[in-house]
């Protein structure tokens, strides 16, 4: 698209009264129908991308792997950053152009920048943050049992040649998967060949460690019996004993929780069984303090307007307050 003209073939077509006219070419078989009969006369015009035509407002740009391409097209972008314009393609006035690419250290198949390059552009390197993705993955139906195990296991990102790409790839393919239990083995399998033997070994234990089997924050925050929820988180973090207690995976079901009911509150009305149930959890000894005060505070600040019926209750007031 950057390297030469936009365009799109015309070719003229004639009528039985001897007119003319150019076509477009994916409009030919239309004019055929209706009598036209084709020159053979093509030329090729200049063309606005469909994605942009008509628009005067300014959009975002985006060209992935940069870094990978050719030399000719990075020489074209390069033009492109400078002036918002290439060949007499121009992009409407206050446009941002975007290049992504990986790091130039060795482990990938890129292009190293010259400074001149590096100088046209902000530079900025972003690293894995295991609470975004689990936010993200949220959102995009990522397997909970999946979202669950990296929030207990965060470290397993440090590995060189694990990254949240083949990771997601991994849990993509579980997807089908009811039952972990009964497919060990073939996880096993799946996870050495996406990641690698000791993450496969690890996820691995975690299912056999019944760790797939956490309540799912939908449960917490929408089934209807109350008392079979406490039941379900008590038996999950072992709260009832200090001996017992699971500090981690009270704070993986905290963060699913949050996570959870900020997503369903962009889709859905929050109902008063929903802002009762949200008092509960923060009021009563099921989370430890930190983590209730983790939970009123994100939940409110995610949205305001349709959680501001929790500062009616006076203990959650005094949660938000410390």
């Amino acid at each position: 698209m950057l390297v030469g003209y936009p365009c799109k073939e015309h070719e003229m077509v004639s009528n039985k009264d001897g007119s003319k006219r150019w076509v477009v070419e994916g409009a030919i078989p239309q004019y055929i129908q209706g009598g036209f009969k084709p020159t053979g006369e093509l030329r090729m015009v200049h063309a606005t991308p469909d994605w942009i035509q008509g628009e005067d407002k300014p959009v975002l740009l985006l060209l992935d792997d940069y870094s990978r391409a050719s030399e000719k097209f990075i020489q074209a972008t390069m033009t492109l950053i400078e002036t918002q314009c290439y060949n007499g393609w121009c992009l409407p006035v206050g446009s941002f152009i975007v290049l992504t690419s990986n790091p130039d250290n060795g482990k990938y198949s890129v292009s190293a920048l010259d400074s001149a390059q590096r100088t046209r552009v902000i530079n900025v390197n972003y690293k894995y943050d295991n609470d975004v993705w689990a936010r993200h993955s949220e959102k995009t139906g990522i397997d909970g049992r999946c979202i669950n195990f990296m929030l207990l296991h965060p470290e397993v990102m440090e590995a060189e040649d694990i990254n949240a790409r083949t990771v997601t790839m991994f849990f993509n393919s579980l997807m089908s998967i009811k039952d972990f239990s009964e497919k060990l083995s073939l996880i096993q399998q799946l996870g050495e060949s996406t990641t690698n033997a000791e993450f496969s070994t690890l996820f691995t234990t975690f299912i056999a460690n019944k760790l797939d089997k956490l309540i799912t924050p939908r449960d917490i925050l929408l089934m209807t019996d109350e008392k079979k929820v406490t039941e379900r988180l008590i038996d999950c973090t072992g709260i009832v004993t200090d001996s017992d207690y699971r500090a981690d995976i009270a704070a993986v079901l905290a963060t699913r929780l949050i996570n959870f009911t900020m997503q369903y509150a962009e889709e859905n009305p929050v109902t008063p069984a929903v802002i009762d149930r949200l008092i509960y959890l923060i009021t009563t000894n099921i989370f430890p303090n930190d983590l209730t005060y983790m939970i009123v505070k994100k939940i409110l600040n995610s949205n305001k307007q349709k959680f501001q019926k929790l500062m009616l209750n006076q203990e959650v007031v005094k949660i938000a307050m410390k």
